[in-house]
């Protein structure tokens, strides 16, 4: 058993489909790419997170008062 196959099979999973890429075939040129690509989800994805938190903080504020 692959250590990725417990990952789930959604339609448009790509978190999925990219940890079960075969990295095998790629060059270490690809790999850093493919690296910092992730890494820029990985922030893009915080960021999104940082204000849907902060979000649902003021609206609970403003419905408290």
């Amino acid at each position: 058993m692959d250590m990725d196959d417990h990952l789930p099979l959604r339609s448009g999973d790509h978190v999925g489909e990219a940890a079960r890429q075969d990295l095998d075939a790629l060059s270490v040129e690809e790999l850093e790419a493919r690296i910092a690509a992730l890494e820029a989800e990985i922030a893009r994805t915080k960021r999104r997170l940082e204000y849907a938190v902060n979000h649902r903080a003021s609206a609970d504020a403003l419905f408290r008062q």
